[in-house]
């Protein structure tokens, strides 16, 4: 082995790559990702790492969520010195963000495993409340629709989602610089569902190896158009088809949506 070998083995040595699963209530939050002046779920996790390791990081996410969204199941990666005692640095971290933002798990994982790229799916989760008046309780995490929804039609129009489509209908297309080529909006669902729980309290549930920005709440206010009456069911299928955000509705409020879990390869998720 030559010197510079060795020195990178020491390197390696030295640090070890730490998988987080997190949960947390994006009501107060700009936002997953650090953006300068303002306050975000990420930014706030990692000032909280980087106090109690003494040292600077580079964090990882699976989904980016945007300002007010929620999380059960997201999932970080960064690189941490080789001695961390992961229980304590979940202790410490908790102390420091929650309860808005917790640390569920914390473990080693193998070097190459990146906490968005080594995904392979990712489920989410949106709360409607259909009842005649709010709930003062729910509604930080739900989408208040007072009108009577059919939720049979809501179903039958999940169908046209399954599959690989481009989804430039229903996701705010990414700028790209001059000459390059546009970002592919093509996404393969694999799920899609709505569940009636009890009182009111309606939950769409959808699973893809990627989402694009907005993707999933336009295509709950799709769904929910449905459900009102003002679209039908045999129409989504055109509406995907047409690859143009202008015919699909407005995306559904921020607040209903929860990141719920994220799949990795069999030994990925945890060291």
């Amino acid at each position: 082995m030559s010197p510079a070998e060795a020195g990178d083995s020491r390197v390696q040595a030295d640090r070890i790559r730490v998988r987080l699963l997190v949960a947390y209530d994006g009501s107060g939050f700009h936002g997953f990702w650090p953006n300068e002046g303002v306050t975000t779920v990420g930014g706030t996790l990692i000032a909280a790492l980087e106090q109690v390791l003494g040292t600077g990081i580079e964090m990882t996410c699976a989904g980016r969520t945007d300002a007010g969204v929620h999380a059960w199941g997201q999932v970080v990666t960064f690189d941490a010195p080789a001695e961390v005692d992961l229980g304590r640095l979940q202790v410490a971290v908790n102390k420091l963000c929650g309860p808005a933002v917790v640390v569920r798990e914390a473990g080693e994982v193998a070097p190459d495993v990146d906490a968005r790229g080594s995904a392979t799916g990712r489920t989410y989760r949106y709360t409607v409340l259909n009842r005649a008046f709010p709930d003062p309780f729910l509604h930080a995490t739900t989408w208040h629709v007072p009108q009577t929804l059919d939720l049979r039609a809501m179903t039958l129009a999940c169908d046209p989602f399954i599959g690989s489509h481009d989804f430039s209908s229903f996701c705010r297309r990414p700028k790209v610089a001059e000459g390059q080529d546009p970002v592919s909006l093509t996404r393969r669902v694999t799920d899609a569902r709505w569940t009636e729980l009890d009182d009111g309290l309606l939950r769409f549930e959808i699973t893809a190896n990627a989402f694009c920005h907005q993707m999933v709440r336009s295509v709950v206010g799709l769904l929910v158009d449905v459900g009102r009456g003002r679209t039908r069911a045999g129409d989504v299928l055109g509406i995907i088809r047409a690859r143009d955000r202008q015919v699909a509705p407005s995306p559904a409020p921020p607040q209903g949506l929860c990141l719920w879990s994220v799949a990795y390869a069999a030994g990925d998720e945890t060291g």
